[in-house]
C-alpha cells in the first residue's frame, strides 16, 4: 500500500490548452492514452465505503488500482492507495487490497459502473525540495451514456515538502486560472449515475457532516473541517457559474459563512492576523453574493405578490446584475488566488509550526471542542438578555452569534458520538434552528425596506405588497421563547 498526496486543479479547456503550449516542457514528457473502467456492486457499495477500483489500459499495459477516500477532499487528496499489474478488465480480489474483505459475499456482483478516458500529457518537475509529477488530463467519463468532460492539473507528490506542491500550482496559477478540483473522476461518474436515475442536473449541496473522530488533535480537526467548507464552496460554486441556481448561490454563501466560524472558533490555533485577513476576503466575497440573495428572496416574495410590472421589472433588472457582479467576483484572480492561499495555508501554513501554539495545536480536539461550545453558547446567552426588546443591530448580533453556535455543533458533532451526546446533539441543534428561524424572519423585515429604497419602491403601493407583515412583539416573543427553549436543552458535550 502506498499514501497518495495530490493537490487537483480544474482549468478550462483553453487554459489547459495554454498550459500544453507554454508549460509543459518539449522534452521528458510522456503523452498517453488512457482508458479506465469502474467497478462496483449494483448498490454502489464500495461508493458508499469510500473506495474505488478500477482497471486502467494505456496501450497493452493494465493496472488495477484500488483507493480509500472516506474523508472527501477538497484539492488536496491523501489516500491509502493499492497498486498492480492485471491481465485482462477482471479484477483480482486477492489479500493484497481490502476489496474482498468490505465486500464480503456481495464481491462476486461487482461490475463496470462506469469509463473514463483522457489524453495524458506526464511530466516531472524535480528541485532540491521535492519531486513533483505533474499530470494534465484532458477527455471525459461516461456513465449510462451521460457524460462529463474532464479537464484538471494533478500535482502528486513523489518526495519531498507538500509546500512544493503549492508553490507549482501557484506557478500555474500566474500562467491561467485555477480552481481547486474537489471531485476525483470517480465521484463525477457516480454523479453521473445519480443523474441518469432522477433525470436532473447537478441539486446545491448542503453541508455534510465533518469527519472527526476522538483521536484527532485540534489541529488535525481544524484541517478537516477547513476541507470539507472548501468543498462545498466549490461544488455550488461549479453549479452557480453554470446554471445561476438561487439555491447553489445560497449554499455557497454557507460554505463562506462556515469558514469564518471556523476561523473565529480556531482563532486560538491559527492566530488573530491570519484568521482576519481570510475573514476579510470571505466576508467581502460573501457580501457581493449577498446582494443577489437578498433580491432572490424578494423576487420569491414578489411572484407571489400583486405588484405592478414596473416592480417587478426592478426587482429582476437588479437580480440580473446582481448575478453578474458574482460571476465577476467568481472569475477574479482575488477569489481565486484567496482559495488556493486558504488551502495551501491550512495545510503548510506557519501555525503548524509555531511554538506557541504548540500546546493548542496537540490538545485533543474532543477538549477543545467542549470549550469552545461553552463560550459560543454563552455569547448566545448573555446576548439574548431581553431579547424581546433588543433593538435590529442587537438582536442581529445575537443572530451571528447563535449561526457561530449552530457551525460549531455541526463541525463538532463526530467527536460526542455516545448514544445519550448524539440524542442531545440533535434536539440542540433543532433547538438553534428554531431560533435561526425566528431572528432570521425578523432580520429580513428589518432590512427590506432599505432593498425596496434602492430599488425606489419605497414609496409605492408595490413596498406595502413585499413588506412582510411586521407583528413586531408577535415576533419578538417567539424568538425570546425559542432563545430559553436553547438554554433549557441539555448541552451534548459534556
Amino acid at each position: 500500500m502506498a499514501q497518495e498526496i495530490e493537490l487537483k486543479l480544474v482549468v478550462t479547456t483553453e487554459a489547459a490548452a495554454v498550459l500544453a503550449r507554454d508549460f509543459v516542457p518539449a522534452e521528458g514528457t510522456d503523452v498517453v492514452k488512457q482508458h479506465a473502467v469502474y467497478f462496483d456492486t449494483p448498490e454502489h457499495r464500495l461508493f458508499e465505503q469510500g473506495a474505488s477500483l478500477r482497471i486502467r489500459r494505456s496501450g497493452r499495459k493494465r493496472v488495477q488500482t484500488v483507493k480509500l477516500d472516506a474523508a472527501k477532499g477538497a484539492g488536496l487528496f491523501a489516500r491509502p492507495e493499492w497498486e498492480q499489474p492485471v491481465r485482462s478488465d477482471v479484477p483480482v480480489l486477492d489479500a493484497t487490497t481490502p476489496i474482498a474483505a468490505m465486500l464480503g459475499e456481495q464481491a462476486d456482483m461487482l461490475a463496470p459502473v462506469f469509463t473514463v478516458a483522457v489524453e495524458r500529457l506526464r511530466w516531472l518537475v524535480e528541485t532540491e525540495e521535492a519531486a513533483i509529477e505533474l499530470v494534465l488530463d484532458r477527455g471525459s467519463v461516461t456513465a449510462e451514456a451521460q457524460i462529463s468532460h474532464v479537464c484538471e492539473v494533478e500535482l502528486e507528490l513523489k518526495r519531498g515538502d507538500p509546500a512544493a506542491l503549492f508553490a507549482l500550482a501557484r506557478r500555474i496559477g500566474a500562467i491561467v486560472p485555477v480552481r481547486l478540483g474537489v471531485l476525483t473522476k470517480s465521484e463525477r461518474g457516480y454523479a453521473l449515475l445519480a443523474a441518469a436515475v432522477d433525470g436532473s442536473g447537478p441539486d446545491a449541496v448542503k453541508a455534510g457532516p465533518v469527519s472527526l473522530d476522538r483521536a484527532m488533535t485540534t489541529a488535525d480537526a481544524f484541517q478537516a473541517i477547513v476541507r470539507a467548507c472548501l468543498r462545498q464552496y466549490r461544488l455550488n460554486e461549479t453549479i452557480l457559474l453554470e446554471t445561476r441556481a438561487p439555491e447553489a448561490l445560497h449554499q455557497a454563501r454557507v460554505a463562506l459563512r462556515r469558514l469564518r466560524s471556523a476561523l473565529r472558533i480556531f482563532t486560538p490555533l491559527v492566530g488573530k492576523s491570519d484568521a482576519a485577513r481570510f475573514s476579510g476576503e470571505l466576508r467581502w466575497l460573501a457580501q457581493v453574493m449577498g446582494t443577489a440573495r437578498d433580491l432572490d428572496v424578494l423576487a420569491k416574495t414578489a411572484a407571489a405578490a400583486d405588484i405592478s410590472d414596473i416592480a417587478r421589472d426592478r426587482i429582476q433588472t437588479a437580480r440580473h446584475t446582481a448575478y453578474d457582479a458574482v460571476e465577476a467576483a467568481l472569475q477574479s484572480p482575488r477569489v481565486l488566488t484567496t482559495m488556493l492561499d486558504l488551502m495551501a495555508w491550512t495545510t503548510v501554513g506557519l501555525w503548524l509550526t509555531a511554538a506557541d501554539r504548540e500546546t493548542v495545536r496537540t490538545m485533543p480536539a474532543r477538549r477543545f471542542a467542549a470549550k469552545a461550545l461553552r463560550k459560543r453558547r454563552k455569547a448566545v446567552k448573555t446576548g439574548g438578555t431581553s431579547l424581546k426588546a433588543l433593538p435590529d443591530e442587537d438582536r442581529h448580533a445575537v443572530r451571528k452569534a447563535a449561526k457561530t453556535l449552530r457551525y460549531a455543533a455541526e463541525f463538532f458533532a463526530g467527536l460526542f458520538d455516545g448514544g445519550r451526546q448524539r440524542r442531545r446533539h440533535a434536539a440542540f441543534v433543532r433547538t438553534l434552528e428554531k431560533l435561526q428561524d425566528r431572528l432570521g424572519t425578523m432580520n429580513d423585515v428589518a432590512t427590506r425596506p432599505a432593498l425596496l429604497a434602492r430599488l425606489d419602491l419605497c414609496d409605492t403601493n408595490d413596498a406595502g405588497v413585499l413588506l412582510a407583515p411586521r407583528r413586531p412583539r408577535k415576533r419578538a416573543r417567539a424568538a425570546a421563547r425559542a432563545h430559553d427553549a436553547l438554554l433549557a436543552r441539555k448541552r451534548f458535550w459534556r
